[in-house]
């Protein structure tokens, strides 16, 4: 496992996470929404769903950041990921994107320590093994990009099954 310590695997509400900044499974309009979205929306206070309306919308594969105002996190990266529809309509290229444009946008501002839900995996309907190894082939990237300012990215799994699904991911890609 060569990315050993930089890439974290756990079973965690990624609103409690000491990090950098968090991303949030983002909808194209940036609206608060349901599962992961609307934790984290509740999590942060009424200043995210402003800073959001300043921001958006954003398209499917991109990402976008806002303060994380009362979260412990620094920063909020919305990424939005694609609606599962059957695979043929470009979903593996745009959840790759929105994951590359999330850590593009923390490379940017200098950020070490990043934590990722599974984007697209809930109400998307994005297959959770397909969208894991899109997920930990796009982290583990950045994390070898030279001179990046990235050291831990953390992938918080909303329960046992998905962090299974994450552990032999990593296992598989020998990550």
């Amino acid at each position: 496992m060569k990315l050993a310590g930089r890439l974290v695997l756990v079973q965690a509400d990624i609103t409690t996470l000491d990090v950098d900044a968090i991303v949030n499974a983002a909808n194209a309009a940036l609206a608060t929404g349901g599962g992961v979205c609307g934790c984290i929306h509740r999590a942060a206070g009424p200043e995210l769903a402003e800073a959001c309306e300043d921001c958006g919308p954003c398209p499917t594969g991109e990402a976008r950041m806002t303060p994380g105002f009362d979260l412990k996190a620094r920063w909020v990266i919305h990424a939005v990921g694609p609606v599962w529809r059957g695979g043929a309509q470009g979903e593996d290229r745009l959840l790759a994107a929105s994951y590359r444009h999330a850590l593009a946008l923390a490379a940017e501002e200098g950020l070490a320590t990043i934590a990722f839900p599974a984007i697209s995996t809930g109400s998307y309907g994005f297959p959770l093994e397909k969208a894991t190894t899109i997920a930990l082939t796009e982290i583990a990237a950045a994390l070898e990009h030279e001179g990046t300012s990235l050291r831990v990215v953390t992938c918080a799994c909303f329960d046992a099954a998905t962090l299974a699904a994450y552990e032999k991911v990593r296992q598989e890609l020998d990550l």
